[in-house]
């Protein structure tokens, strides 16, 4: 009996040891009564947000020394101190916090005054308040405020109404959270990156929450102090899963090339083969499983995948019809060929687009955001206003209006909002109103649609911007010369680049701490290699990181009729067709486009071989500036078009001959006064724009063709 008292007060004085020495509590829970601490000589056991919030102590030590600077002295004397007060919840005494307002006389322990709804704040002197004296939050007076339904942290239902355990966000008053929600997100995210779920604010969020008695360490984030948190990131899968793998040093041996180097499946990534093992040629470097052939046509291309699909963002509530489009054979390799291959989608049933004088970029949006809207329907355009004489009621909705408006389309488009950057070399720009509105879903529908529909390329992208979309060049990261020029970002990491020493270095990055933060990179830099790392992360965070959501919804719109899954088959194809390459008209390529109609009469045959000799060499005199015309004046009266289209010309431009009319008899002529008239044709060229069809004059020597050409075409003014 005496040994099992002696068991039990030994066991009572264990348990008096794991309390805190103030609030006299055991409990563990670091977000919301701080980290406990204990010390083994002398032994002692104190909560963090006991020693912060408690009156009678102050941090008069070292951050080495005590607990967190607070000497172990200090503590007893507070213990002692407190010993004579009363909690005002418990009753018991020890109550060490008290309302800051000299007049009240609550006193409580740290954890009761949480039951009772104290709020300390982690900030200057730390005092704490009673409800009767702390501070409160209000509502914001709108007639478009709705209030919510879940708490923005944990989305559990919610109360709206504001008070000690209900907090709202003071910039987007759309946020409300639990307040232990809250402190639990403080605690994880720390003060670097605490900021509102939903607005995404920092400075007024941080310092509402502090005011509200929300404690902020000052760390990083817990998930970036982890061990080797992302290491996965840097795991690639190298394993032979063939069914018979024949490596001698076994299936996850990878040389770096041969037979046995380990290639992955360029549809999923997480099944590989040694070359040797599945029968494949030295320098495959494309190959799909199995499963993966099985799901799509055995070309590697999904057949029954929706290019027009729904849009899924909370932006916008608007979809497009799900349109099924298979991908053209692997062996088609210019951008023409696979543009073309995806014109049999487009139906006879057409669609009118009203285009108001000039605004081609309104007339667009419009008709995308339109509820039954089709990608396939064919485009018929009417324009009104100013536009009209330019297009009268005979052009109205001829292939030619068309092509006009979708040109000012696509130049109104790199012109937009959406986009920033120097002409030709375009960047996407960050614009609240375009997310709020989804316009850039929007923009990337209309260039999948003209370039499908046979407008010019869009060639304005930047290559960095190509490289965002589509991964091309795959793997490389982007240069400080690929930023926006004459942007804050882009002035910010040139000077951290320029920067010629060390403290050089750390001077500037003092001066644009909160870019660094912004990006997850105010790191200390001990070296000028760091330098370089450090600005390689800068222009990846501006370029990518903070552009993910616009970068998302312009994929999403160039799934339109499956344009981007075909470039992402054929990166290096489509990068003339995107980007501006500065490719010029030339004698072969605008020949190359004209299919030539033959006549089947010997006599006629042998004439018109000759002709097609004069017009390739009228092309090439043109390409070299030995006659009045340009090829852009021949291409602009064969066809209509300025320049080539990326997906060629519709309908295909072809060349017929005008054979000169003989006399004929009499009584067949027509008679005018007593005269017969004979009517001349074949003297010079005519074309019809709309039908793209061009029709040479049979001449008997190349200067007469020549001359023909250049009296009846006219040039560029």
């Amino acid at each position: 009996m005496k040994r099992a008292r002696t068991s039990q007060h030994e066991l009572e004085d264990s348990n008096q040891e794991e309390c805190c020495v103030l609030c006299k509590q055991s409990d563990e829970d670091p977000a919301l009564l701080g980290e406990k601490v204990t010390l083994k000589e002398p032994k002692l056991s104190v909560h963090y947000f006991c020693l912060l919030t408690a009156c009678g102590i102050h941090q008069r030590g070292e951050e080495h020394e005590g607990v967190f600077g607070f000497l172990v002295n200090d503590i007893y004397k507070e213990v002692r101190r407190s010993g004579r007060l009363m909690c005002s919840l418990c009753k018991k005494k020890g109550a060490c916090v008290g309302c800051n307002v000299r007049s009240c006389r609550k006193m409580v322990h740290y954890p009761c005054g949480r039951t009772s709804r104290f709020i300390s704040q982690f900030t200057e002197n730390f005092p704490s308040y009673c409800p009767d004296h702390g501070p409160s939050q209000t509502m914001c007076v709108s007639a478009d405020l709705s209030l919510p339904q879940s708490c923005s942290v944990c989305l559990d239902s919610i109360e709206p109404v504001l008070g000690y355990s209900v907090l709202k966000c003071p910039s987007c008053h759309a946020s409300w959270f639990h307040r232990d929600c809250v402190q639990r997100q403080a605690q994880s995210a720390g003060l670097f990156f605490f900021r509102c779920t939903l607005c995404n604010n920092k400075e007024n969020f941080q310092k509402e929450m502090l005011r509200m008695g929300i404690y902020i360490p000052e760390r990083d984030a817990s998930w970036e102090l982890e061990a080797n948190a992302y290491s996965e990131l840097l795991e690639v899968y190298m394993h032979c899963d063939a069914s018979t793998c024949v490596c001698n040093k076994g299936r996850t041996r990878s040389y770096k090339s041969g037979w046995f180097e380990v290639i992955r499946c360029r549809l999923c990534g997480s099944t590989g083969t040694h070359r040797k093992c599945s029968g494949l040629r030295i320098d495959t470097t494309d190959w799909a499983c199995s499963d993966c052939t099985q799901a799509t046509d055995g070309r590697a291309s999904l057949t029954t995948k929706p290019q027009g699909r729904q849009r899924k963002s909370q932006l916008s509530k608007r979809h497009l019809t799900p349109i099924s489009c298979k991908r053209p054979l692997l062996s088609i390799r210019s951008p023409e060929q696979i543009l073309q291959a995806l014109g049999p989608q487009l139906q006879p049933l057409s669609v009118t687009v009203e285009v108001d004088g000039d605004q081609a970029l309104s007339a667009g949006v419009a008709l995308v955001r339109r509820a039954n809207f089709d990608p396939t329907h064919t485009l018929s355009v009417r324009f009104k206003g100013p536009l009209l004489t330019a297009f009268p009621s005979s052009l109205q909705d001829s292939e030619m209006a068309k092509q006009h408006f979708l040109k000012m389309l696509v130049q109104q488009i790199q012109d937009s909002v959406v986009f920033e950057g120097p002409q030709g070399s375009k960047n996407l720009a960050l614009n609240s109103q375009a997310l709020r509105d989804d316009l850039y879903f929007d923009v990337g529908c209309l260039l999948a649609l003209s370039l499908v529909h046979g407008t010019c390329p869009i060639r304005f992208l930047s290559r960095a911007l190509y490289q965002c979309l589509f991964n091309y060049p795959p793997n490389q990261p982007l240069s400080l010369k690929q930023m926006t020029p004459y942007k804050r970002f882009t002035r910010q990491v040139s000077t951290i680049a320029e920067a010629e020493s060390l403290d050089d270095v750390k001077e500037v990055m003092a001066e644009s701490w909160e870019f660094l933060e912004l990006a997850g990179c105010n790191r200390p830099i001990s070296s000028l290699q760091e330098r370089e790392a450090l600005v390689e992360d800068l222009v990846s965070f501006t370029m990518i990181t903070r552009m993910q959501l616009p970068l998302k919804r312009f994929r999403e719109g160039l799934q339109t009729l499956g344009i981007f899954d075909q470039v992402q088959l054929f990166p290096s194809v489509y990068r003339s067709v995107f980007c501006n390459t500065k490719v010029h008209l030339t004698a072969h390529s605008v020949d190359k486009i004209f299919t030539v109609n033959f006549s089947e009469q010997k006599e006629r045959l042998s004439r018109e071989e000759a002709v097609i000799a004069y017009w390739r060499k009228f092309l090439l005199e043109c390409e070299d500036g030995k006659t009045s015309l340009s090829l852009q004046d021949l291409l602009r009266f064969s066809t209509g078009c300025e320049e080539l289209s990326a997906s060629g010309l519709l309908p295909p431009p072809s060349i017929s001959f005008l054979h000169p009319v003989k006399a004929q008899r009499k009584e067949s002529s027509k008679i005018r006064k007593g005269k017969e008239v004979v009517r001349e044709e074949g003297l010079f060229p005519r074309s019809k724009p709309a039908s793209k069809h061009l029709l040479l004059p049979i001449s008997s020597s190349y200067p007469d063709f020549k001359r023909s050409m250049e009296q009846v075409i006219p040039t560029e003014s």
